[in-house]
């Protein structure tokens, strides 16, 4: 007795979508005539192109629970296609006892000129050659953040979770140029088209989604457009709000006027000097006072005259 399209896809009548395309993915991957060494692989595979463009698709489906739970009018249904029954009638094989189907005209409607007309097993075996596109796929990568600010080409190698061709996890590795423009924002997408998971039965390949996140090192990080840049700056810049000069990514130099007795972490911000997105991020300045060591002895007279003049600092009082 022939299988069902629920027992050929190995799932239960009330099965919800997610688990009808999982076990078809699955099944897909054992029986693809370009992987598999069954013998009858493309047989197996028809079958499952079948079962899935059927069970797939809401209205699709519809007609064929129908169908499993009126067996009395759809046992033989392949073998009546060639008898010219009309859209009102239908004729059970052995009896021929006359069933009346003229409620369901919109339900059969689209077969055609009545069952004959349509021929239902032509359009099954039709429907099992229909391409489908693979599935997608995600990865994720760690860039210098310069390349935000002038793009590049790189090649990249990944490692992308994926099934075998037995339905077992495995990691593949996939070698790829890959051009960054410039201006993405930390997190921001690449889509490479047909660089997924190979197309069933001549389809399209998915799309690889490349996520880019720019590394953070102890001077630089990110947060979406806006850059973080430490900056070094003496006690005396600080406290006499000082005039310097910042080299900033994109190979410009920016003189920066510091607030009077500025503290470390205070961040100055300069406007659209960020990633350089569609809408500009900003560029913040995160000030980290440095104090410069005292080696020679006239190094060490220079801060023993600077603790006398501050003798009213206490630095440990709350």
């Amino acid at each position: 007795m022939a299988k069902n399209y629920y027992e050929v896809l190995g799932v239960s009548r009330d099965a919800p979508q997610d688990q009808i395309k999982k076990a078809y993915r699955k099944l897909a991957r054992k029986y693809h005539p370009d992987i598999s060494k069954e013998a009858d692989a493309e047989t197996h595979m028809q079958e499952l192109n079948v079962a899935y463009d059927t069970l797939s698709n809401a209205e699709k489906k519809k007609e064929y629970d129908f169908q499993l739970d009126h067996p009395e009018g759809f046992g033989t249904f392949g073998d009546q296609a060639h008898h010219g029954f009309n859209d009102s009638q239908f004729y059970q094989q052995g009896n021929h006892q006359q069933a009346d189907f003229s409620g369901f005209e919109d339900l059969f409607g689209r077969f055609g000129s009545g069952f004959g007309g349509g021929n239902y097993q032509y359009q099954q075996q039709n429907r099992a050659q229909q391409p489908y596109k693979g599935e997608d796929q995600h990865a994720s990568i760690d860039v210098d953040l310069d390349i935000a600010y002038r793009g590049a080409t790189q090649n990249i190698t990944l490692q992308i979770p994926t099934l075998n061709a037995y339905g077992e996890p495995e990691v593949q590795r996939k070698t790829l140029q890959v051009k960054i423009p410039k201006g993405l924002k930390d997190g921001q997408q690449i889509r490479l088209s047909g660089q997924g998971q190979l197309g069933v039965n001549g389809g399209p390949n998915g799309d690889l989604y490349l996520e880019v996140h720019y590394r953070a090192t102890e001077r630089w990080h990110v947060k979406e457009a806006d850059v973080y840049m430490t900056v070094d700056v003496a006690p005396w810049e600080v406290a006499l709000g000082q005039n310097i000069n910042i080299q900033t990514l994109d190979d410009t130099t920016v003189q920066v006027s510091l607030p009077k007795n500025a503290h470390t972490g205070q961040q100055l911000r300069l406007k659209n000097k960020g990633i350089p997105n569609k809408t500009p991020g900003h560029l913040y300045l995160v000030l980290n006072i440095v104090n410069p060591p005292a080696h020679s002895a006239e190094e060490q007279q220079a801060y023993q005259a600077f603790a006398e003049a501050f003798q009213q600092f206490k630095p440990r009082q709350p």
